[in-house]
């Protein structure tokens, strides 16, 4: 099995009502801002480990688990769908934990690195700069859908209550091993081993279940208005890294209702804008490809870059 050459050590934040879990490498350093990495949809912050091992730089680093992800557990009665903005308001909170004085690197993937992106233009001031890993976004959403976009919602949150939504279980790690190989044909096996046991845990029953609340299956209530985005991209000031796999995710996800063209033409707009590419890579980099991704990362966020 992988074995961590930067072991991590666990923190819990009350933030927003949920019991935060932050994970931390390196030792902090008062005169210089974490680097601050958020993870993507069903993702958890120890997914981070390979890049964070391939890193020459030994700075302090934290990752949370977001909200309903991982450790990071709700006080009270779990929600029954997840609202976009609550991520920004949780970052906003985070950072106000841990780098309250300090502009901050922050690096996000996925859906966490849309989360950033637009946290960087709403926030400019909090980020000195900021990585953008396949922070798509999501399709544009003509108004005619919101009466249907809607219903679904309705309906889902039905389904989720019923249990119709509860994510599959595993009779061992082994089989979850399995599952995050199958997801990704390039996670080797030593890997999917150690992701298997921070992705999962044994429930009552002793079966392994995913570290994620079903209820983010539930589709989001309100449409995607690129042109929204857009001008939260304008306000980005942080220097500003868009990094892509060589493999086109949007290609294989949307079928052309949703390419990386246009995702180019979006983020085109913030105004300091670079672009790098991970070869033979796919959406989850950094685990293909994390000895190609941090000295990407690390160079970037360097005062020479």
């Amino acid at each position: 099995m992988y074995q961590a050459r930067r072991p991590s050590h666990s923190e819990f934040l009350p933030i927003r009502g949920w019991r935060y879990h932050l994970r931390h490498w390196g030792t902090p350093d008062p005169a210089r801002a974490p680097l601050v990495l958020v993870h993507g949809w069903m993702d958890v912050a120890a997914s981070w480990q390979f890049v964070i091992d391939a890193m020459k730089e030994d700075r302090h680093i934290v990752a949370p688990d977001w909200r309903g992800y991982g450790d990071t557990t709700f006080e009270g009665a779990a929600p029954d769908s997840y609202w976009f903005p609550d991520y920004l308001g949780d970052l906003d909170a985070l950072l106000d934990a841990i780098a309250p004085d300090q502009p901050v690197d922050l690096v996000g993937h996925s859906m966490g690195g849309h989360v950033a992106t637009l946290y960087a233009g709403a926030r400019p001031q909090r980020i000195r700069r900021l990585v953008n890993l396949e922070g798509f976004g999501m399709p544009a959403s003509p108004p005619e859908q919101a009466p249907k976009r809607y219903a679904q919602w309705l309906d889902e949150i039905r389904a989720q209550r019923r249990g119709d939504m509860d994510l599959s279980t595993y009779p061992d790690a082994e089989g979850v091993a399995r599952r995050l190989m199958k997801t990704n044909p390039r996670l080797p096996q030593d890997k999917a081993d150690w992701l298997a046991r921070q992705w999962a845990r044994p429930d009552a029953e002793g079966r392994w279940a995913i570290l994620g609340d079903p209820a983010h299956k539930v589709t989001n209530a309100v449409l995607f208005r690129p042109e929204e985005a857009i001008e939260v991209y304008r306000r980005i000031s942080a220097p500003t890294l868009c990094v892509v796999a060589s493999d086109d995710s949007l290609g294989l996800w949307w079928k052309g209702r949703y390419t990386l063209d246009e995702f180019r033409e979006r983020i085109a707009h913030v105004p300091d804008l670079r672009h790098a590419i991970v070869e033979d890579a796919g959406h989850m980099m950094h685990h293909d490809r994390p000895e190609e991704l941090a000295p990407l990362i690390e160079t970037f966020l360097s005062d020479k870059a």
